[in-house]
């Protein structure tokens, strides 16, 4: 089984880095998908660095500017 998980914005990045470790544990699989609503590094791949999130599958490159 994989689940598909579906980012954007700080909050949900956030919470990703908690699920993220328990789907590790659980050993089921992740499909990590990131809108990019946050186009600057400091807003979106800052996050996913210091929490320790695989790097997204996906980037949907929607950036809201």
């Amino acid at each position: 089984m994989k689940v598909l998980s579906l980012v954007g914005a700080r909050p949900q990045i956030i919470k990703e880095a908690i699920i993220c470790k328990e789907l590790q544990k659980a050993g089921t699989g992740e499909i990590l998908v990131n809108s990019d609503q946050h186009y600057n590094r400091n807003m979106s791949n800052i996050f996913l660095e210091a929490l320790d999130i695989k790097v997204p599958d996906y980037n949907l490159d929607v950036a809201v500017q």
